[in-house]
């Protein structure tokens, strides 16, 4: 335990410094002022390793006194965790009130009871391990968080740009992890498979659910796994989550769709998910509403295949209940504002960021779900 002491009174520190050392504590340096006291930290330099557990700091001192002294400190991140002690002879309470706002943890008056001082150093300790230790957890945390994320984004599925298709997407969490998940498959030279889901809720809970079925579903759509074969799969898997151990049930929306493009066809199923829209040949725009209940609610679901058939091109805009609920105001509904951006072809400078096409950044960075924007372009 380093202990750091700031007076400018020779007599004050080897008074001190002696209770210190009655006290067990023999790891301690003494300075007569604050900028001394900044000296031996290495203030300026970020990559210092010198640190301390607790500073004992008289108020009044020349040039700089202790009150400063500690603001300056509150403001250097190294050092702004350590508790300050101040020490002080003043009977004024406004002087002492304005020592506790700069940052102090307590104050003891003198003459220096010796007591008193070494339960207050310690309380001061023995809290800032606590935070030291919170602070090391909080930063485990966020190291496995971070590398959570980084796996989830690696599941996600790359544009897709060939002769008769393009694929791309914009993804946007509400926190670092997150419960929308899509992914999409080419079968063969004409042949593509597409998913798009939206677990309940968002956060760790619902992207380790995401990471669950994405395994499954890759299996699934690799095998070239017919729609309601892939469906009714995803939803026993979700039944085998909720168990009778889980407090929760978790379910997922989706929308989950076959391509062809030399048939000219779009095979899909929506299972309670918000209605995806279809731009058919540059002309109508169609609701794919149409296919079963949200997935993992019921044991058994009743499963409609959707067909739709195209002359030269179709253009799909898939997108998650965060983006339509960002769109809603008091006069428009968002699903409305969906179905007109879907009305005309979109640009290939539109199409590389699907979600900047439909909401700006202000409006991105607002919003507390999360969003997610799949625009696929056949011909």
């Amino acid at each position: 335990m380093t202990i750091l002491i700031v007076d400018d009174h020779k007599v004050n520190l080897f008074v001190i410094e002696n209770i210190l050392k009655q006290a067990g504590f023999d790891d301690f340096h003494s300075f007569t002022s604050g900028k001394e006291l900044f000296q031996y930290l290495n203030l300026t330099d970020e990559h210092s390793r010198i640190s301390a557990d607790c500073i004992l700091m008289d108020i009044m001192m020349p040039e700089m006194d202790g009150i400063e002294t500690c603001r300056i400190l509150q403001q250097t991140p190294r050092f702004k965790d350590i508790p300050v002690i101040f020490l002080t002879a003043l009977d004024n309470s406004q002087k002492l009130a304005e020592a506790l706002e700069a940052g102090g943890f307590d104050y003891i008056t003198k003459p220096i009871n010796k007591v008193e001082l070494i339960a207050r150093i310690r309380v001061a300790v023995r809290l800032k391990e606590e935070k030291d230790w919170h602070i090391e957890q909080e930063k485990k945390i966020k190291d496995e968080l971070d590398l959570a994320t980084q796996v989830q984004r690696t599941l996600l599925s790359e544009p897709l740009n060939e002769n008769h298709i393009s694929i791309t997407s914009s993804y946007k969490p509400a926190n670092k992890l997150a419960g929308d998940f899509y992914y999409w498959h080419k079968i063969d030279d004409h042949r593509y498979s597409l998913m798009l889901l939206d677990v309940m809720g968002h956060g760790i809970t619902a992207s380790l659910v995401c990471m669950f079925i994405s395994s499954k579903l890759r299996d699934l759509m690799q095998k070239n796994a017919p729609s309601e074969v892939v469906i009714s799969e995803l939803n026993r898997w979700m039944l085998y989550l909720n168990n009778d151990h889980n407090s929760l049930n978790y379910y997922f929306t989706a929308v989950y769709m076959t391509i062809n493009t030399r048939k000219k066809t779009l095979e899909y199923i929506n299972a309670g998910h918000p209605p995806a829209f279809a731009l058919i040949d540059k002309m109508n725009t169609v609701s794919l509403k149409k296919g079963c209940c949200a997935i993992g609610l019921f044991d058994e679901l009743t499963i409609q295949k959707q067909v739709l058939h195209y002359h030269s091109s179709i253009q799909l805009l898939l997108f998650t209940d965060g983006v339509m609920e960002a769109l809603d105001t008091t006069d428009v509904n968002g699903l409305d504002n969906l179905h007109k951006l879907s009305s005309h072809f979109w640009s290939h400078q539109e199409a590389a960021l699907p979600l900047d096409t439909i909401l700006s950044k202000l409006d991105q960075d607002q919003q507390p779900d999360d969003m997610c924007v799949i625009l696929v372009q056949a011909q």
